[in-house]
């Protein structure tokens, strides 16, 4: 009778000090009262050894799973010890483990044993937990499971996904089969075809019943396309889609034209000015606080940030780049725009240019000009007073503030000459600063000039012209009698064009 039951899938709970194992019995022994399982499960986890023995006095319960047939594979006794062993609720953070709730029963014979695989369950319970584990196993042989997707929580709405920290091998391999397991027979050979199936949809065909549903429909509320002037404007996304105020472009009224406009680059109009009445104007801003201090100060920030532009800004100054220092040489005269010249080179040698500064000797010079060399010699440009001493290599920029609006006369000086011949001479672009407005044709030829507060009627040689904010309150324009409004907007430099189309670029 013993011999019978060989080869049957059991669960014997040994209590709680044991456990419970499953397996398939090998061996009973009636004499020494001990049953052995082959291919053991404890708790639910393959034991490392091949085989385990129980004696009679340690069985607590024992319980038939089934009695399996010849072709029960190792995978599907895996998945069947896996599926009947019920982990009980977690105790003071230690899972106890307890099989099915059954009571004692009877070994039935083997000869009853396939009755019970078409009738009832050798089990006491309505419905096994190894009959809820096939009926999975055959839905997903019918089905392609994914966890965490639509198919999943669709098809299977009470289908719980199992913790990771409870899966234990039948159950990964459970859920391997069901990502991994889908017959490749399924997937199918061809390519889709984009191309034809967009050919079924006549774009043209679509549109003209929109449209002609849409006259139809004028009348009754529908909505129209309309005419191109009709249609309401299209906005970019940098543009500004509330409605306000018509622009003016014209915003700065001078009561004496200078003879000449400017445009910025918004299309502001920026008129020039006489040159008697940009000294008024400097005059009075000197009256209420803006001293020749302050304006050469402001003169030399601004010109000094655009030279620093000029001489390739971040790419070339930069502490990657030390090697490759620009050069710059001032000229500058013995007058208030070689003071200009002076701060702007002092403020360039701050940021690690080198400057090299021509300035003749005077027995006498004015006290701003002797205030910005005296600031100027603190800082590592150098100094020097005869043309022979400039460098003879190209440098990358020669500021300009030799000439003076007032005295002409230094253009015949010996060395207003060699330098302008020197300036000429070296292929560097010129920068000049507050130009004269009267162009004989005998000074350097600038590619840049570089006015403050409003422009003066420069001519071709002064090359592109730029205009600085020197700090002048809209009050002091207005008492010149300038109607004044500011047009550098975020800036302090800005480029003017020229709207006679007669400077050069």
């Amino acid at each position: 009778m013993a011999a019978d039951w060989l080869g049957s899938i059991v669960s014997i709970n040994c209590g709680d000090t044991l456990g419970v194992y499953q397996g398939r019995v090998s061996a009973v022994d009636q004499l020494s009262q001990t049953i052995s399982l082959t291919q053991p499960f404890h708790n639910g986890v393959k034991c490392l050894v091949p085989e385990v023995t129980f004696r009679a006095g340690d069985i607590v319960d024992l319980k038939i799973l089934e009695i399996p047939d010849d072709r029960m594979t190792n995978n599907q006794l895996h998945e069947q010890m896996t599926t009947n062993y019920v982990p009980t609720s977690h105790q003071n953070g230690t899972a106890k483990h307890r099989p099915e709730a059954s009571s004692a029963q009877n070994i039935p014979k083997r000869t009853d044993a396939r009755s019970n695989d078409a009738g009832t369950s050798p089990q006491p319970c309505s419905k096994s937990y190894v009959d809820k584990h096939m009926e999975s196993l055959n839905q997903a042989k019918n089905f392609r499971r994914r966890h965490n997707s639509w198919s999943s929580s669709s098809r299977y709405p009470n289908q719980a996904t199992p913790k990771k920290s409870g899966a234990k091998n039948g159950q990964l391999k459970a859920r391997d089969d069901e990502c991994f397991g889908e017959d490749l027979d399924e997937i199918p050979d061809t390519d889709f075809d984009f191309e034809g199936n967009l050919a079924l949809f006549d774009k043209a065909a679509v549109f003209e019943e929109i449209d002609t549903h849409e006259r139809k429909g004028v009348g009754g509320g529908a909505r129209s396309h309309g005419t191109p002037s009709e249609r309401p404007p299209t906005y970019r996304h940098d543009e500004n889609i509330l409605e306000s105020d018509p622009i003016v472009y014209r915003r700065i009224v001078v009561p004496q034209a200078g003879g000449k406009e400017y445009c910025t680059d918004s299309g502001l109009v920026v008129p020039s000015i006489s040159y008697s009445l940009h000294k008024k104007l400097l005059s009075v801003a000197e009256k209420h606080g803006l001293t020749v201090e302050k304006r050469l100060e402001m003169s030399g920030i601004c010109a000094s940030q655009m030279a620093l532009t000029l001489l390739g800004g971040p790419n070339r100054l930069n502490p990657k780049n030390i090697h490759q220092r620009p050069t710059v040489a001032l000229l500058c005269g013995p007058h208030i725009k070689g003071a200009q010249g002076i701060s702007c080179g002092r403020h360039l040698a701050n940021h690690d240019v080198d400057v090299v500064l021509f300035l003749p000797n005077f027995v006498k010079m004015l006290d701003p000009v002797t205030s910005e060399l005296n600031l100027f010699c603190r800082t590592e440009g150098k100094q020097v007073s005869n043309v022979k001493d400039l460098p003879i290599c190209p440098v990358d920029l020669v500021i300009n503030c030799l000439d003076c609006h007032e005295n002409a006369f230094l253009r015949d000086q010996p060395w207003y000459r060699a330098a302008a011949e020197w300036a000429n001479q070296n292929r560097a672009p010129v920068l000049s600063i507050d130009p004269p407005v009267n162009d004989q044709g005998q000074g350097i030829h600038a590619k840049w000039s570089l006015e403050l507060g409003l422009p003066l009627a420069l001519g071709e040689q002064a090359g592109r012209v730029y205009l600085c904010d020197i700090g002048i309150p809209q009050k002091v324009f207005r008492e010149v009698g300038i109607t004044y409004h500011s047009p550098f907007g975020c800036k302090f430099v800005i480029p003017l064009h020229s709207m006679l189309g007669d400077t050069t670029s």
